[in-house]
């Protein structure tokens, strides 16, 4: 097979890629799921320490003809994601969601000498069964820039932007995009009130984003133009490209000066509805970290800690919004917590999600994607050993949920870094050929996840043969 088009059938793309064989072995089931009888064989072979990799290759012939009939190599079967009920769908199947932040794709996009990265992490992702990955589709200001000031792009980035959503398509690999952040980091509101201050508006907060027309009319130009952007490499519009999972309104917005959340509330309505005028197909996401409000006041307990509830978020209030499709949550013990006990963290991420699957799947009626979780490992309160547990234990408790139908779709962990990429390590990053054992876990819930989007259609309740199929596939490995 020449390599130069591996890329077209990630689910070979272990075998031209640098991580460990076991990696690949591992997730055998996940991107061969589409015949369960080789699967299995695989997955046999792999307990018998048997030459997997012979039969692949002879298989090869056979295989890739049958992947492009039946499984979606073929432009016309990659299809929007869409929502019914609780649980998200492609082409009238359930899809359940296992992915990953790399949030500066595009900025290393724009230089050819590190363009080849951001294929290295979709390369990688694939070969453990990540599907979704969340990035940023904005750097307003500073080095870069693809908001060099309101309404004003630099093509150059945005050709950049073009690639990343152009690349992740031959992975197979959808984007989450976000359209600006809470913090100063890419610019954010804070460079959204410069900009304002420069043009002569009296604004003083950076929480001014959330209520100043001239700035919100700022920030729904940028809406529109990335929307509506047609991409240079396959000219299909962003909102027409199922590429795209979704919109993000913003990374972890909060108003601190509106502890009663009405100022965001009314913000999120807004630009909801604007999103959804300009594009009705693709879902929406708020960002939130999930923080409870006073709306729920029951619900406070289960904040990290008293300020999480003064921020001006409210999780319940803010995703019964129209037009937020689905609820978005973070997980950081690490930074949210003053217990540094490894048990509190294990303890708190447990009844922290618990109680948001319960929300969304009871109150909201929606899904629910953990967007953001990690633990760093340069604080030194805590090594890889924990990550991988408290990772298994996001991964559990998703699956928990799952498994009986409930609004838990998937998680995004932070974050997904490449060989090379050391120096932009913020104590999160997994570089999957260095952590076999992390790679290993992801490679599992991988398969999990993606044996539950085998189901026949909404109405199956496990009763036709591939139950028993799945049955086997978690039975094979444990977290």
């Amino acid at each position: 097979m020449n390599t130069s088009t591996w890329h077209l059938f990630p689910f070979l793309s272990p075998l031209f890629s640098s991580l460990p064989l076991s990696v690949f072995l591992n997730n055998s089931t996940l991107r061969l799921g589409f015949n369960l009888k080789i699967v299995y064989a695989l997955v046999a072979m792999r307990r018998e320490q048997k030459g997997c990799c012979a039969l692949i290759k002879c298989l090869l012939d056979w295989l890739i003809p049958w992947y492009r009939k039946h499984d979606g190599a073929d432009a016309e079967a990659w299809e929007m994601v869409k929502r019914k009920g609780n649980q998200f769908m492609v082409n009238g199947r359930p899809f359940y969601v296992n992915g990953f932040n790399t949030y500066w794709l595009m900025i290393l996009a724009v230089d050819n000498s590190t363009r080849q990265k951001v294929s290295d992490v979709f390369q990688q992702a694939a070969s453990v069964g990540l599907t979704v990955c969340r990035t940023w589709a904005f750097n307003d200001g500073g080095w870069r820039a693809l908001q060099k000031s309101p309404s004003i792009y630099d093509e150059d980035v945005f050709k950049a932007l073009d690639f990343v959503v152009n690349e992740a398509r031959k992975f197979k690999i959808r984007l989450l995009l976000s359209l600006t952040n809470n913090w100063q980091s890419y610019g954010g509101k804070k460079q959204y009130i410069k900009w304002a201050q420069n043009a002569g508006l009296n604004v003083t907060s950076d929480d001014d984003f959330f209520t100043d027309q001239t700035i919100k009319n700022y920030f729904k130009n940028h809406i529109k133009t990335i929307l509506t952007r047609v991409n240079t490499f396959n000219n299909i519009a962003y909102k027409d490209d199922p590429t795209i999972f979704g919109w993000e309104l913003m990374n972890e917005p909060r108003c601190e000066s509106d502890p009663t959340g009405s100022k965001l509330q009314g913000w999120i309505q807004e630009m909801a509805f604007h999103v959804k005028s300009i594009d009705p197909l693709h879902l929406v996401e708020i960002g939130a970290e999930g923080f409870y409000g006073p709306s729920t006041a029951d619900r406070l307990q289960v904040n990290p800690n008293s300020y999480a509830g003064q921020v001006g978020t409210d999780f319940i209030r803010n995703h019964q919004v129209l037009g937020i499709d689905f609820a978005s949550v973070h997980i950081y013990p690490d930074s949210w917590l003053s217990d540094p006990s490894p048990e509190a963290h294990i303890q708190f991420v447990k009844r922290w999600m618990e109680a948001h699957i319960d929300d969304a799947e009871n109150t909201l009626g929606m899904p629910i994607v953990f967007s953001e979780f990690g633990v760093s490992t340069k604080n030194g309160k805590f090594n890889q050993t924990f990550r991988d547990t408290f990772m298994g234990t996001v991964y559990q408790t998703v699956l928990n949920s799952t498994r009986r139908g409930g609004s838990a779709s998937g998680c995004l962990f932070w974050q997904l870094f490449p060989d090379g990429t050391d120096y932009m390590d913020d104590g999160y990053a997994v570089v999957l050929n260095k952590s076999p054992n992390t790679a290993s876990i992801m490679s599992v819930q991988s398969r999990r996840m993606q044996s539950f989007n085998s189901r026949c259609n909404w109405n199956c309740r496990w009763s036709c043969r591939k139950m028993s199929e799945i049955d086997e596939t978690l039975h094979y490995d444990e977290l």
